[in-house]
């Protein structure tokens, strides 16, 4: 998608735009982002159940109807 020379020019607008003063709190938020996301991502693997449901187990939701609409001819 973008070449590293792509990178570097964005990098360069970027600190330019925020300035060098302004570039280590984005990289501490950056990586404050990654560590919440990867938090979340394992609590919500290990809440996923192991295997498929048993039969005859009950599953509460909501049922949603489908509009039926035909194809454009």
């Amino acid at each position: 998608m973008f070449g590293v020379s792509e990178l570097a020019l964005i990098l360069f607008v970027v600190v330019v735009v925020l300035g060098i003063k302004k570039l280590p709190e984005l990289t501490r938020s950056a990586g404050k982002a990654a560590r919440i996301f990867k938090s979340e991502a394992k609590a919500l693997k290990e809440q996923e159940p192991a295997g498929p449901l048993p039969s005859g187990a009950v599953v509460e939701g909501t049922v949603l109807q489908r509009e039926d609409r035909s194809p454009r001819s």
